[in-house]
């Protein structure tokens, strides 16, 4: 079920908000990590934010620092973001960027084979 439009604006200012401070943490871990994207539940109390790297193996690694870094990043939201709550963050792996790479390269790979049709 698709989002409202207000939860869809919530959503999309936490991602930026989260972004923007997860770029300024000093962990080594959380190098070359995008957030792709932030699901709030409706009454504002919790929020899972899901993050991409590049290196798939760091992924638990990832998912530690990133809650270690929590309590950060939510006072970090309630300084920009004027909500009833300020959610409680969880985190978890978006695999989708990496799965499409995989996918674009077979792909790539298949369009590459000669099939047998040219003279």
């Amino acid at each position: 079920m698709s989002p409202n439009p207000r939860m869809r604006k919530v959503n999309s200012v936490l991602r930026e908000v989260l972004a923007d401070e997860i770029e300024r943490l000093t962990d080594p871990r959380l190098e070359f990590v995008s957030v792709t994207g932030v699901e709030t539940a409706p009454d504002l109390r919790r929020a899972t934010v899901y993050v991409s790297t590049l290196d798939l193996d760091r992924g638990g690694e990832l998912v530690e620092a990133l809650t270690r870094a929590a309590p950060r990043l939510q006072r970090a939201i309630a300084g920009q973001v004027r909500l009833k709550y300020t959610p409680q963050l969880e985190f978890a792996i978006d695999t989708a960027v990496v799965h499409a790479d995989r996918i674009d390269s077979i792909l790539r790979t298949i369009s590459d084979e000669p099939t047998g049709e040219e003279e």
